[in-house]
């Protein structure tokens, strides 16, 4: 296998089709709307037993026509601060953390056994699962990068692993992945949100949780994630538009991570 990153985005599209019940793709946009203008002044922050942003003292609503209850005061001046960021028009694009948010509340927080049963779906096939057998070069970036993941799936969260040469399937143990869905509870909607954007951007639900329980920084994920591209590019060059499109999912998913961790 020398291209395991293009079979990462197959595990984003057919390879992985969600679970019943799981929203189809990656969780991150519930705000497809045309851009409406700016209608506030002031953004604050309520806070009880949860944190609600106020558009001049009127509560946000997400567009299921929810409460935006946010789970901690960190997260909730965050979000605060992209609403006050805003101009003439309110960006969705510019708004990540309040996008999973939405997202957590409109769509995870009611199908969170099936969205958690789609992360383990992606351990089964995980990115870091499947090695090259050649070049050697390419063998020994993979093994520099994955192996140590590996060996933390196996140490932190006592799942072990099956590592094959070449994209054949492999079937993991089922004790495995039960370990995998384990570590995912309790289902938390937010903390879903977050992982679930993480594992379809990169493939790799074992990434996604090692960068979650701090064994990887954010960069050091979302690198491993491309140990093959990389690769490609050293030898032949970047393209452009396949740049352009690593450069916003690379966004995305520092976003995701940011989510993530300010639900501490």
């Amino acid at each position: 296998m020398t291209a395991a990153n293009d079979n990462a985005d197959e595990k984003n599209g057919d390879a992985h089709p969600p679970a019943s019940g799981a929203p189809k793709g990656p969780i991150t946009d519930t705000m497809r709307k045309p851009l409406p203008k700016r209608f506030y002044k002031s953004v604050t922050v309520k806070s009880g037993d949860d944190h609600h942003i106020l558009l001049d003292d009127r509560p946000v609503k997400t567009p299921g026509k929810r409460a935006l209850a946010l789970p901690t005061q960190v997260l909730a001046e965050a979000i605060a601060q992209e609403w006050s960021s805003q101009t003439e028009t309110i960006n969705p694009a510019t708004m990540p953390l309040t996008r999973f948010a939405n997202t957590a509340i409109d769509a995870v927080s009611d199908n969170c056994e099936a969205v958690a049963a789609d992360i383990t779906a992606y351990a089964g096939s995980d990115l870091i699962c499947y090695r090259a057998e050649a070049p050697e070069e390419l063998v020994l970036l993979q093994a520099k990068q994955w192996d140590p993941v590996i060996a933390w799936a196996r140490e932190a969260l006592r799942a072990h692993l099956t590592v094959v040469p070449g994209i054949m399937p492999v079937e993991q143990a089922d004790t495995a992945l039960t370990q995998i869905a384990a570590a995912l509870r309790p289902h938390d909607a937010f903390r879903l949100t977050g992982l679930h954007v993480m594992t379809t951007l990169t493939g790799s639900a074992l990434l996604a949780l090692a960068h979650a329980r701090g064994y990887l920084s954010a960069e050091e994920a979302w690198t491993s994630a491309h140990v093959d591209e990389d690769y490609q590019i050293a030898l032949w060059g970047a393209d452009a538009q396949a740049a352009d499109r690593r450069a916003s999912r690379r966004t995305e998913f520092l976003a995701a991570s940011n989510f993530l961790h300010r639900l501490a």
